[in-house]
């Protein structure tokens, strides 16, 4: 684990080492971002206390899809702020919506970001632990607001090897324990979506499972399965 006090964005330092020949395993970890960013572009504000923070993956022919290395980071995730928040697998406070982010009672606690670079996958990961903003679209919260008192340092360390098991079954085993543990941690079947898609259109429709690729399918009114492979999803 490398940790710095400041940089722009983890994500981009991790890209430049990969580019350099870095391996597969290494974790970047900044007390604070500058330039944090979040799907589309997105800036994600980045005070001291929170976690932000990179890692790597070298992606192999066997391996199953790349993107797929979104739903091992949040099974990761999920177990770690299971574990710090003292919830059982089976509470429903804390759930994961397609693909990647966590919820605490509705509220958005992190976010995932992927970003590749010839065969290496950046995995970047901003968890809300002490701070959270409140001037988004979205409610958001933090494991402090939640009444856990979370040393970023530490976190990552539990994060690092939590990921390290997921890693192992995703590439060992294939994505089918990854996908089972999503499921059983995600929103129920029937939950209503909404998938605002990257051409401007949006699909309403309820949550039906993933598919083996990993992708969201949505049973939309007339009966039909609409598969989505990308775009921001809500809870209705």
């Amino acid at each position: 684990m490398r940790t710095v006090a400041e940089t722009g964005s983890t994500n981009a330092d991790m890209l430049q080492l990969a580019r350099s020949g870095v391996g597969e395993g290494l974790w970047l970890r900044a007390e604070r971002q500058l330039g944090g960013r979040g799907r589309q572009g997105r800036a994600w504000v980045s005070p001291v206390g929170n976690f932000y923070g990179s890692t790597l993956v070298r992606v192999r022919a066997s391996d199953p899809p790349p993107a797929t290395l979104a739903l091992v980071a949040a099974v990761a995730l999920d177990e770690v702020v299971r574990a710090y928040l003292g919830l059982s697998g089976a509470d429903e406070a804390l759930l994961i919506k397609w693909p990647n982010d966590l919820l605490i009672a509705g509220a958005k606690l992190s976010g995932i970001l992927l970003e590749r670079a010839d065969d290496a996958v950046v995995v970047g990961i901003g968890v809300n632990l002490a701070h959270y903003p409140d001037d988004t679209d979205r409610a958001a919260t933090s494991l402090a607001a939640r009444g856990a008192g979370v040393d970023p340092a530490d976190f990552a360390q539990t994060l690092a090897e939590s990921y390290a098991r997921w890693l192992g079954l995703w590439r060992g085993q294939g994505l089918a324990p990854v996908r089972a543990r999503w499921i059983e941690r995600a929103h129920r079947p029937g939950t209503a979506l909404t998938a605002r898609l990257a051409d401007g259109t949006a699909v309403d429709g309820l949550f039906d499972g993933l598919g083996e690729d990993g992708a969201l399918i949505l049973r939309l009114a007339d009966g039909a399965a609409r598969v989505i492979h990308a775009g921001d999803v809500f809870l209705l």
